[in-house]
């Protein structure tokens, strides 16, 4: 039996921000790298592994339990892009029961089962659905069964928000062994204002960057191919920007307590921000002679 140690990270960030497509791509890169990797699809969606897996959804953990019979690994666990392990948690019936579900479902037959240990993995990669942290999204903190925790935001204030609820749980659980923040993974980062709004949040919060990820037409042409930027564009500057990320989450050891912003301060910091923004604009129309 292998003595190496198993790293588990989980994945936040708010819908629509990018997360899963970063996820998938870090995924791809550290098997690319040569590592054997694990990625657990934690959003009611299911769609977490589909450019992992050429734009095909797999069977989910709960639609599987549904069935009600023995559940064998090859029944929840399929293989994708560069040997990736996907597993997907689903989630209830719509209007049904509760959301994190899934995440519960999963981790208890992924681990009854001794997948992480038959499979001999060396990631296993949670992608959450960080809107909200409560319930069955809070287990991969709450349990610590993740040791460390990276949120994907951009500069939007709404995504920001997200991200600073995250370290607001991340803090409540630290007490109790519950998983700990690595940094924040800078989304949709092209304009310089983007890039020293996140700067200013991370300086704030106590946390750090760990890759500004531009936008990209190259990963819509992935997706829209059933594939991750790594597999379809594997040369291109965007796939060098999520192998540089992986390569600094592979080396990531020491994660910390976040100093979340109470409500109001967030809102004040962004009120200033917006302030700021608009100051630059109105200077950079005059410098340009253009008329406000």
């Amino acid at each position: 039996m292998s003595s190496k140690k198993l790293k588990q990270i989980a994945i936040y960030g708010k819908g629509g921000i990018g997360k899963s497509t970063t996820t998938s791509n870090i995924s791809a890169a550290l098997a690319v790298a040569g590592y054997k990797v694990m990625q657990v699809g934690c959003d009611p969606k299911s769609d977490s592994t589909n450019t992992l897996r050429g734009g095909t959804y797999i069977p989910t953990v709960l639609d599987t339990l549904r069935e009600g019979k023995t559940i064998k690994a090859a029944d929840i666990v399929f293989e994708g892009f560069g040997g990736v392990y996907c597993v997907e948690a689903g989630g209830p019936a719509p209007g049904v029961g509760c959301a994190g579900r899934g995440i519960i479902s999963a981790v208890q037959q992924l681990k009854s089962l001794k997948v992480f240990e038959d499979l001999d993995l060396d990631y296993v990669i949670y992608d959450v659905l960080g809107d909200v942290v409560c319930g069955g999204f809070a287990v991969p903190i709450r349990e610590g069964i993740a040791e460390h925790v990276f949120t994907v935001s951009s500069a939007d204030f709404m995504a920001i928000y997200a991200a600073n609820n995250l370290f607001t749980g991340i803090k409540k659980y630290s007490t109790s062994r519950g998983a700990l923040l690595g940094g924040v993974i800078a989304n949709s980062i092209n304009a310089p204002y983007a890039k020293h709004i996140i700067d200013d949040f991370v300086a704030r919060t106590s946390t750090q960057v760990m890759e500004y990820i531009p936008r990209s037409v190259v990963v819509t042409k992935s997706e829209l191919q059933g594939k991750t930027t790594i597999e379809a564009f594997p040369d291109s500057p965007q796939a060098q920007v999520y192998k540089n990320l992986a390569a600094k989450i592979a080396a990531h050891e020491k994660s910390t307590v976040p100093s979340p912003l109470e409500i109001q301060d967030l809102r004040d910091w962004a009120a200033q921000w917006a302030d700021n923004l608009v100051a630059l604009e109105i200077g950079e129309v005059r410098d340009s002679g253009q008329s406000i």
